[in-house]
């Protein structure tokens, strides 16, 4: 029997089943886009009056850099930023503000994730955590409260403070030990 049904998940789905969430993101990527292209009109206006001697632009569009994800407060977003090309040698190119080169993660994402890690995984106060991801909606999420990690840590204190008092010897294992098991 070669059919096998199971099906193993790696994680989150890159396009969500959302249709709200894959509207979201679209928009987003769409006002990033605008941005971009408003930042580009600027940068390509203040070099409009250099000229080549034949009376070429010196400064002009040259495609496009390769497309990158950038992670958002709503997930992964796809962008692209416009190149230009010198043609004069002056070394003169095009940087978005907003997207800087080698920008992957919003700012408010790359503060989040230590803050989150250090609230959330480390203390077990996953409600704070969800609070200041989510706003005030977070007091009502269901499945995301903090009572079966909390309850994970007690049982796991519990058992350490048994293999204590018994003297049993902790098993070190890749990344995580048990008491209770023993040691090879």
């Amino acid at each position: 029997m070669t059919y096998d049904t199971t099906e193993i998940s790696n994680g989150p789905a890159d396009t969500p089943d959302d249709p709200l969430t894959a509207l979201l993101r679209r928009g987003a990527r769409d006002l990033i886009k605008q941005a971009v292209e408003a930042e580009l009109q600027t940068f390509m206006e203040t070099y409009a009056a250099d000229r080549l001697p034949d009376g070429r632009r010196a400064v002009v569009r040259n495609g496009y850099q390769p497309e990158r994800r950038v992670q958002t407060g709503i997930g992964d977003v796809a962008v692209q930023v416009p190149k230009t090309r010198d043609r004069a040698g002056g070394g003169r190119h095009f940087t978005s503000s907003l997207l800087p080169p080698y920008l992957r993660r919003a700012r408010s994402v790359e503060e989040l994730l230590p803050w989150l890690y250090l609230k959330g995984v480390s203390s077990g106060d996953f409600q704070e955590a969800l609070t200041a991801l989510l706003g005030e909606e977070a007091q009502g999420v269901v499945g995301l409260d903090a009572g079966p990690a909390q309850a994970a840590v007690a049982h796991r204190a519990r058992r350490l403070a048994r293999a204590r008092s018994q003297r049993l010897p902790l098993q070190l294992l890749v990344g995580r030990w048990d008491p209770l098991q023993p040691a090879r």
